[in-house]
């Protein structure tokens, strides 16, 4: 075999061992995280909106890559979020960490719910704030121009809010967050909406979220939305809390949402 010939064997193998590498760190990673097993966030800090302190997490290679904003928790920016801002990052998407508590974050319950309160007492400030993130994303050069949301409890209530009010954007992953049931608002969305729901969730039962699907079915907009019957609030996030109900449903919620985002953020490669 010529010497040309070898540096591209080599080249090829090379690149083949880090595209498996990459895509393997990043299904590993994304299970570990929420499992509590993360890393240090390696990501940085980023005030992109007013006293805003975001977190962005980037991929390594070439782009242009989709990307996702996260929504956190009634606690803040915590470094669980953030963790899964590397993982998806890890996956190939750049993903920015909102901050809505412009730095804060909550320690206890009622902390928490202060700053809940605040917040959801000036929702214009949420959708500008938000605005302003899928603006610095889509400018990046980088970026393929295709945006998504999730967001936790508090912060799926959000994403849903921002769906229907904020700029255009590709997908809104929300888990049990607050829901609406109301076809004719639920119609001025314009994009596939993912749903995860706890079927021992107190706070929003499965009832409501049947007629959430009712509702987004009658408005004509697609969607894929899930209840897992034996797992309670907060099951996917924090898979720890109870390991052995938590880690199946956690799983085929990250199949789920790993498919979402391919189809919403990279709809390029599926029409190739």
């Amino acid at each position: 075999m010529h010497g040309s010939s070898i540096r591209k064997t080599i080249a090829a193998l090379l690149a083949a061992f880090v595209a498996s590498y990459c895509v393997g760190q990043g299904n590993s990673n994304i299970l570990q995280v929420i499992e509590g097993g993360g890393a240090e966030p390696s990501g940085t800090t980023l005030e992109y909106y007013g006293a805003a302190k975001g977190y962005l997490a980037e991929p390594h290679g070439e782009g242009p890559h989709g990307s996702v904003i996260l929504i956190h928790e009634w606690n803040g920016l915590v470094e669980r979020v953030k963790q899964v801002a590397d993982a998806l990052a890890a996956q190939g998407y750049i993903a920015l960490a909102a901050d809505l508590y412009s730095g804060r974050t909550g320690s206890n319950p009622q902390e928490n719910m202060a700053l809940v309160r605040e917040t959801r007492g000036d929702p214009d400030e949420i959708i500008a704030n938000l605005n302003a993130a899928v603006a610095y994303l889509k400018s990046l050069p980088d970026s393929n121009g295709h945006v998504a949301t999730i967001g936790w409890c508090f912060g799926g209530g959000v994403a849903l809010s921002f769906a229907l009010g904020g700029e255009h954007h590709d997908g809104t992953a929300i888990f049990y967050g607050q829901l609406l049931t109301d076809p004719a608002e639920l119609a001025k969305l314009d994009h596939e909406i993912f749903g995860t729901f706890a079927g021992q969730d107190r706070g929003i039962p499965v009832e409501q979220v049947h007629a959430f699907v009712a509702a987004l079915n009658e408005a004509g907009i697609p969607n894929d939305i899930h209840i897992y019957d034996p797992v309670q609030h907060g099951f996917w996030l924090y898979v720890e809390r109870d390991q052995e109900t938590n880690r199946e449903p956690a799983e085929d919620t990250w199949d789920r949402l790993s498919a979402y985002f391919e189809r919403t953020l990279q709809p390029e490669a599926d029409a190739d």
